[in-house]
């Protein structure tokens, strides 16, 4: 523990030195810090599905230096401080977690998470459930993050059969809708409630589907600059190669991943 004290100490005394001696940090505000915190966030997503963990040990330390920056901002203003942050989180955890620091008894995870959302409305005062749900969230999370949240008090379906057959009932219903003339937006509604419906199902198979469809798009990535590097060698231009010819290189590719 000591380690670890001495190098969070050692971060905050940079910080100080760098804000007041760095052009480039003395002129940075929570706004114009923001983007750059989303990158960093994506920066990591991109370590932990690469399993590096050696970049994700980077990625961690580029958050933490971003938090311990808004913190400084905040502190020159008198907001917070780093230890307002800190103790507020600590005493978060405290509440949330009866089942370590209080008599509440559980028997898993699913208990656990449940108790969490109860304690957000019922000790917390938040208005609504959905509350902490951030509305810049991709739809994709946003989806998930919701059916958890309205599964956490028991608003759920009884079984992933159930689920199931709400996905077969909703693709049913889009394949009415795009057959309809000049009515594309009831198409894209019925689209959506697809995606819900699946999205839940996921949820139901202890799948993210965010982390599901981005392993998809990696497979994709990967399989089609194949066929682009397949068809260089060649020297062919892709838009010159048939459907057929670029198929048989999709499926070459599959055997080099």
């Amino acid at each position: 523990m000591k380690r670890e004290l001495a190098a969070f100490e050692k971060l905050l005394q940079i910080m100080d030195k760098l804000r007041a001696g760095c052009p480039w940090d003395k002129k940075q505000t929570w706004e114009s810090l923001r983007y750059l915190t989303i990158e960093e966030t994506h920066e990591l997503s991109d370590a932990i599905l690469a399993h590096d963990a050696a970049e994700v040990s980077k990625e961690l330390g580029d958050l933490i230096m971003h938090i311990i920056f808004y913190a400084k901002i905040a502190s020159e203003k008198d907001y917070f401080t780093i230890a307002d942050v800190l103790e507020k989180i600590n005493e978060k955890l405290r509440v949330r977690h009866p089942h370590i620091f209080g008599d509440v008894k559980v028997t898993d995870a699913k208990d656990v998470r449940d108790n969490w959302e109860r304690i957000k409305i019922e000790k917390e005062g938040k208005k609504s459930l959905l509350e902490g749900v951030p509305k810049s969230l991709p739809s994709l999370v946003k989806a998930y993050r919701m059916q958890e949240k309205a599964a956490g008090i028991g608003f759920d379906w009884h079984s992933s059969e159930e689920v199931w057959d709400k996905v077969k009932e909703e693709y049913l219903e889009f394949l009415e809708a795009v057959q309809e003339k000049d009515n594309q937006e009831h198409a894209e509604e019925e689209f959506g409630d697809l995606l819900f419906a699946l999205v839940n199902y996921a949820r139901w198979k202890d799948i993210n589907p965010e982390d599901a469809l981005e392993k998809a798009n990696r497979k994709f990535i990967f399989r089609f600059q194949y066929i682009e590097n397949r068809a260089k060698e060649a020297g062919k231009m892709l838009h010159e190669m048939s459907l057929e010819e670029m198929e048989a290189l999709w499926q070459e590719a599959k055997k080099h991943e």
